[in-house]
């Protein structure tokens, strides 16, 4: 409710405005001299702050010019800050330090008061208004100690001489730009290096001098005098709290938060922030430090262990409530302020490391965040931000009355009526029934995020076979009552192998604890299923896989129904088992549901490898090769999952495969490229341009839009310039060792063996002369080859081949190549023969020959051969319908073949559904890691299908 649209006050506050009033007049009696309005004004604000009465009763001319002069929140931060440095570049000592500050605070925190109960002052800029004087009080105090500290004891400098400064961090809402009105202030000081000052009246170490001046900091802002104090300053949160020494170097803070760090000081450190004096801040152990504390607040892998640490603080404030009999506390109590702070904040330390988006300190900012990156619902997040903004600015309010640290609702009612008109309700029990709305909304919230330590522990009735030291007959004999339909030998043998092998593992006690909660779950998860033993196998693989990485398991125990889901693959598809077992980080992506619900683009495929890639120094090729690894596991996992699921049909997984395949060539040759430039340049006709004067065709399965799971990457490399050319680089090289440079560097980032594994096999055995040629043909090089030496073979695999990288004038060229070569008139006959005697050695080399099994792909009637015939088409047809040479995958070629009557609708549509089943049960049995080999009489009808249309076609 402002002044402009609404005046009057209630009863209690009129008579709490005139009382102000009149002490304000009889101080001061000039102020019955200003203008009626404005004498309405102040007898107004004060009624509903006693802060503002009492800045007034202080000095009244600070608000009266501000009736006069308005300005807007910028005019008035840049005013104060000039005003404010002018005088402090006039003081001499400490007490005018003191009170020069003091001053200006209340000064300016007045301002804040009248213009947010004016309602010209939007609460978010509030925040930053109060945050941004905090800064500037804080620094500007801290370089005038420092530098009177210097002329007494010298200059704090390492070992090499070079002056050090005193780091503070700003912790909480400081740190966060979302200071309260009346908050104290939390902060932890620092130092980068060990020293001695230089220069001073007598030697100090810089640990002396750095704790001698940070207690003269803290009490400039935070000893009362006659003019108050500025802050309550807390320094509870630096290492060891109370106990701890003041300040600390960097080696001692990096010592302490990597061994003895606590989950607590993780959530707290997130918010940290440095406050520096302006003339400090490009001083590069600013920068040190943070790169300090990144590791420690946002772990590498999603790392559930936030949520446990959470339960912890969200115990001891419940315990703190009841101690103190806190009631009607809208920060503490339950659904408060400090549940929506810790719902975000847990959900930032979870996938902050792995989600840069999220490591911003301000809890409305990361909320939006959290929206985007679709880890809440919209309406949670609604919920989350309308109950947040409601509380804190009844926080805002009830602190500003009297400029007190309160987050308690007022029982009396003159401060009732003054929080509810500031609010605009009408009515207290209007307020308090929007208050528990909001409350309920976010305790709910918070209560379907992170369950109390008591609901999470429900004692689960499969406790005793994991726990307990059962003897075999008395776990066997509940097993067989409990669950007759299950081979209770073999599940009783993998239970017991698995607490064998974990016993021998190196696990800390947080890690065995998580161990004991979550195996109970996964028996009882196992036990529901059908194929319990070969399930509690898996489980039993992948347990002692990542038993010792904590952070795992705590993921998996915190997210139970996105861990049943986990059992359904595990138990479908030990290919997913067993990428999981190799790589855990994995488990991030498989227990994210809308990640496995969530299929991308082929463009939005580029998008998020370049996005992953800009975050990593240009020149660190080791950890773009693991960044890589990591996005290909990642996604190929999720396509799977879709696979499994039903979510793709058969043709969208290879075109998924190929496009993650694609978008990844597309960066190791940006980046091969980028390696090579940095010391050799470019082709001398490429100086100047985005242009690389190369390009690569992809052939078999890449080429086809047939990639499977494991399929390795059949490529050619072919360039268009002129052999006598050089680089631009301060290390000339010719042309022809640059480009086999390239290709070399393009397979050592594809085949060098990392901790996840290499990137793709390659094969580049079918590019021109195969492995006795170039590793990259020149344009004209390539054209010679398939005109003049190539085998019919080798026209067959270019039938398969496309295009996939490169400048668009060369892949124009390509094309023309590829067109060129297929549209070639062929004598039927010879290529006939040719044709089946390259399918002949295939079977006599390829085939098992086991009558009862049948091979998917190599023997009669499979996949190579529907491969063949189609190859056969395009050759034998292309020069009478040149539009067989336009696509490259089966499917097309005889769906066109049909149309164009090569042969029948019939025959096409059969050899197509054969194909497809076969490359359907190809993805199911990668996925079961088993041969392309199934029973015969499964696939008799295709079989005899495509043997027929064989005979047809080749007589």
């Amino acid at each position: 409710m402002t002044y402009e649209n609404q005046q009057k006050l209630s009863e209690p506050l009129t008579s709490a405005a005139e009382d102000a009033w009149q002490k304000l007049t009889h101080r001061h009696p000039k102020l019955l001299e200003i203008p009626q309005i404005q004498q309405d004004k102040i007898k107004w604000h004060c009624g509903l702050s006693d802060f503002i009465t009492q800045s007034m009763l202080a000095d009244p001319d600070f608000i009266v010019q501000q009736l006069n002069q308005p300005l807007t929140p910028e005019q008035q931060f840049e005013n104060a800050t000039h005003h404010f440095k002018q005088a402090l570049n006039k003081i001499n000592n400490l007490n005018e330090l003191h009170k020069l500050l003091r001053v200006h605070r209340r000064e300016q925190m007045s301002w804040v008061a009248w213009q947010d109960l004016d309602g010209s002052l939007p609460l978010d800029t509030a925040f930053k208004h109060i945050s941004d004087l905090a800064d500037l009080f804080i620094a500007s105090a801290l370089e005038w100690l420092y530098q009177q500290e210097c002329l007494i004891s010298g200059t704090p400098s390492n070992s090499e001489g070079e002056p050090q400064p005193l780091i503070v961090l700003g912790m909480g809402k400081l740190g966060g730009g979302e200071l309260n009105f009346s908050s104290d202030i939390d902060l932890i000081y620092c130092y980068p290096e060990s020293g001695n000052t230089v220069g001073g009246r007598r030697e100090y170490s810089n640990h002396e001098f750095f704790t001698r001046l940070g207690q003269k900091l803290i009490t400039a802002l935070h000893q009362m005098t006659a003019d108050g104090y500025v802050y309550r300053v807390d320094m509870r949160l630096r290492p060891y709290g109370d106990s701890g020494p003041l300040i600390m170097s960097f080696a001692m803070l990096e010592d302490y938060y990597a061994e003895q760090g606590r989950g607590w000081e993780r959530y707290a450190m997130l918010k940290a922030r440095i406050i520096s004096p302006e003339s400090w801040q490009t001083n590069p152990a600013l920068e040190q430090l943070e790169n300090l504390i990144r590791p420690f607040v946002y772990r590498r892998y999603i790392d559930f262990s936030a949520f446990e640490s959470l339960r912890k603080m969200k115990k001891l404030i419940k315990q703190e409530n009841r101690r103190q009999g806190l009631s009607n506390n809208i920060k503490l109590g339950e659904g408060g302020i400090r549940e929506v702070e810790f719902v975000v904040q847990a959900f930032q330390l979870i996938r902050g490391g792995r989600e840069p988006e999220l490591q911003i300190r301000s809890t409305r900012e990361a909320l939006q965040k959290l929206l985007e990156l679709e880890e809440l619902g919209m309406p949670e997040v609604e919920q989350l931000k309308q109950g947040y903004y409601f509380l804190r600015k009844t926080e805002h309010v009830l602190q500003q009355i009297a400029d007190q640290q309160t987050q308690t609702l007022p029982d009396d009612e003159l401060n009732q009526q003054r929080l509810i008109f500031s609010l605009g309700v009408n009515s207290w029990a209007e307020f308090t029934a929007q208050l528990k709305l909001h409350m309920s909304e976010i305790h709910e919230i918070w209560q379907n995020v992170i369950h109390d330590e008591e609901d999470v522990q429900e004692h689960n009735d499969n406790f005793d076979y994991w726990i307990v030291n059962l003897d075999t007959e008395i776990a066997l004999s509940h097993l067989k009552q409990d669950h007759p339909d299950i081979d209770a030998d073999n599940f009783w043998a993998q239970i017991r192998s698995t607490q064998e092998l974990t016993q021998k593992k190196n696990m800390g006690p947080r890690g065995r604890d998580v161990l004991n909660k979550l195996m109970p779950i996964l028996i009882e998860l196992c036990l529901e299923s059908e194929q319990s033993v070969q399930l509690i196998e898996q489980v039993k693989n992948l347990i002692t896989s990542i038993c010792t990485r904590t952070a795992y398991l705590e993921l998996l125990f915190e997210n139970q129904n996105a861990c049943k889901q986990l059992l359904n693959f595990l138990v479908i598809s030990p290919w997913i088992s067993n990428q999981l077992c190799a790589q855990p980080f994995l488990l991030d992506e498989l227990l994210v549901p809308k990640q496995l619900h969530k299929t991308l683009t082929e463009t939005q495929y580029q998008a998020e490898l370049r996005e992953r890639l800009l975050r990593i120094e240009p020149d660190d090729l080791e950890a773009q090769m693991d960044a890589l690894r990591q996005f290909k596991l990642a996604f190929q996992l999720r396509i799977a999952a879709a696979d499994i699921m039903g979510e793709l049909p058969i043709m969208k997984v290879s075109d998924h495969l190929t496009w993650l395949a694609e978008a990844i060539l597309d960066q190791v040759i940006n980046i091969a490229w980028h390696q090579l430039e940095q010391k050799h340049g470019v082709p001398e006709s490429l100086a100047d341009t985005d242009h690389k004067g190369f390009a690569v065709i992809g052939y078999g399965k890449l080429g086809g839009w047939e990639l499977g799971y494991g399929s390795d990457l059949d490529l050619v490399f072919v360039h268009d310039r002129n052999f006598n050319e050089q680089t631009t680089g301060p290390s000339q090289i010719g042309i022809t060792q640059f480009y086999t440079r390239l290709a070399q560097r393009i397979m050592h980032i594809f085949s060098t063996q990392m901790h996840s594994g290499i990137l793709y096999e390659m094969d580049l055995r079918l590019r021109p002369s195969g492995a006795s040629g170039l590793l990259v043909a020149t344009l004209e090089g390539f054209e010679n080859y398939q005109l003049n030496e190539a085998w019919t073979w080798e026209h067959q695999a270019l039938a398969r081949a496309r295009n996939i990288l490169g400048d668009n004038d060369l892949l124009r060229k390509l094309s023309e190549v590829r067109h060129k070569i297929l549209s070639q008139r062929r004598d039927s006959s010879t290529l006939k023969t040719d044709v089946i005697e390259m399918r002949e050695k295939m079977f006599n080399h390829l085939s098992e020959g086991n009558q009862d099994k049948f091979d998917l792909k190599q023997d009669r009637g499979g996949i190579t051969d529907i491969e063949f015939i189609t190859q056969y088409l395009v050759l034998a047809n292309a020069a009478e319908h040149p539009q067989l040479t336009v696509w490259s995958d089966n499917v097309r070629i005889l769906t066109l073949a049909a149309e164009l009557n090569i042969i029948s609708p019939s025959d096409a549509e059969q050899l197509i559904e054969a194909y497809k089943t076969y490359r359907s049960t190809g993805h199911k049995l990668a996925l079961a890691q088993q041969k392309l080999i199934s029973h015969v009489e499964k696939y008799q009808t295709h079989i005899e299908n495509v043997k027929r249309i064989w005979q047809d076609i080749f007589n």
